[in-house]
Parts: structure tokens; C-alpha cells; sequence
């Protein structure tokens, strides 16, 4: 197994970590080290692909995993997210967000309805690459597709910083905390990030399915 594959195949493990920290929340900081776990999976994304490319390794082993690891993590992430409730002594806890930034409430920090468009996403294309793989055919990640796992990995970790800046000391209460049109521009960069990443999830999420027709219009 060449390095690129060794780095995509650690992104599962990385992930099987991620999980335990988040739900053990009797670690002190635990929400800190998720964020940093998250970061490290995002890096060793970024690193297979330049290796790969940089070293002639692309391998359809490469191809056909990169994704599935990445859907497998992003996934996890936003799902612990979910219902998770902002801590009261966070900056973001301090404001009123509108109701249509923050649906379903502003106590939750990942709205349900966004994870379900994006899981339902990950499925729906993990679906086409395995009736793909049926066919002999590999389906290589798209750079729109590349763009949106940028963005869901940045709106994992800018939440997951929300949660656990105010036990980093007072320093970083007031960095995060500095106020940009009435809010503090943390709020406004992670309200950014998951819009983002939703909407380009749709976006890719058609693309593919578009681009990709004649394998499953077939089939119907």
C-alpha cells in the first residue's frame, strides 16, 4: 500500500478517535481535542490527493476510498453535532441569531434538517460509485465535489471552536469574540461555512447525479 492509500485508509481510523472524544465528555477539553482530530483528517485529505498526483499513485483503490473516508468522517461530524447545545457561556450563546440562520432553534448548534440533506447526499452518491464499481467503472472525485468537503470540513471544525473557545482563556474570548455588524465575526465565518457547505453539498450533489446519469437511467 503506498502512502496516499496509507493516509486515506488513517482518515477511518482517525475517525473511529474522533467519535470516542466527542462522546466522552468527561475528557477534559474533549471538544478541543475533536477539533483537532477533525483538522488532522482534513490534512491527510489534502496530503493523499497532492501525493498521488505529485508521484504518479493514483490507484483506483485511491479513488474509489479518498471519498468514502472523507463521507465517512464529515458524516460523523455533523451528526455528533447534532442537538448539541451551545454553551451559555460561549460568545455565540450571548446573541439572538434569526430564526432562519439557527432553525430549528438557536439552543441548537447543527440543525437536524441540515445533516439529513447532507448524509442523504454522501448515500445518495456512495450509491451511484458502488452501481459505478458494478459496472467496471470508476468514478473519480469532481473538484466541486473536492470544494464541498473543503467547506464541510471547515464548518465541522469552526463549530466545534465555537464550543471550546472560552476554556481556552480569556485571550481567546476576546479574539473570537470581536464584533463585526453587531455579531462576533466567529459567528458570522461558522454561519458562512455551514451555509456553504450545504448549499454546495446540493449543488455537487446534482452535478454528479447530472453528469453521471447514463449509469442508473439505464437501470430504471
Amino acid at each position: 500500500m503506498n502512502l496516499p492509500n496509507k493516509l486515506t485508509t488513517s482518515r477511518f481510523a482517525i475517525t473511529i478517535v474522533f467519535v470516542v472524544v466527542m462522546l466522552w465528555d468527561t475528557l477534559p477539553y474533549h471538544t478541543s481535542w475533536a477539533a483537532l482530530l477533525f483538522f488532522i483528517g482534513g490534512i491527510t485529505d489534502i496530503l493523499d490527493g497532492y501525493l498521488a498526483r505529485k508521484h504518479g499513485l493514483q490507484t483506483d483503490f485511491g479513488a474509489l476510498m479518498d471519498p468514502l473516508a472523507d463521507k465517512v468522517l464529515v458524516c460523523a461530524g455533523f451528526i455528533l453535532l447534532v442537538g448539541m447545545k451551545v454553551n451559555p457561556e460561549t460568545q455565540l450563546g450571548s446573541y439572538n441569531l434569526p430564526e432562519a440562520l439557527a432553525a430549528p432553534g438557536p439552543e441548537l448548534l447543527m440543525p437536524a434538517w441540515m445533516v439529513i440533506v447532507i448524509v442523504a447526499r454522501e448515500l445518495a452518491i456512495t450509491g451511484l460509485r458502488l452501481l459505478a464499481a458494478n459496472k467496471q467503472v470508476v468514478l473519480p472525485a469532481e473538484n466541486i465535489g473536492k470544494r464541498k468537503t473543503n467547506f464541510q470540513f471547515v464548518a465541522v471544525i469552526s463549530m466545534l471552536v465555537i464550543v471550546s473557545y472560552p476554556e481556552w482563556g480569556d485571550g481567546w474570548v476576546k479574539f473570537f469574540g470581536v464584533e463585526i455588524a453587531g455579531w462576533p465575526w466567529s459567528i458570522w465565518y461558522t454561519l458562512i461555512a455551514t451555509w456553504g457547505a450545504v448549499g454546495l453539498t446540493l449543488v455537487s450533489g446534482a452535478h454528479y447525479l447530472w453528469q453521471n446519469r447514463d449509469l442508473y437511467l439505464k437501470d430504471m
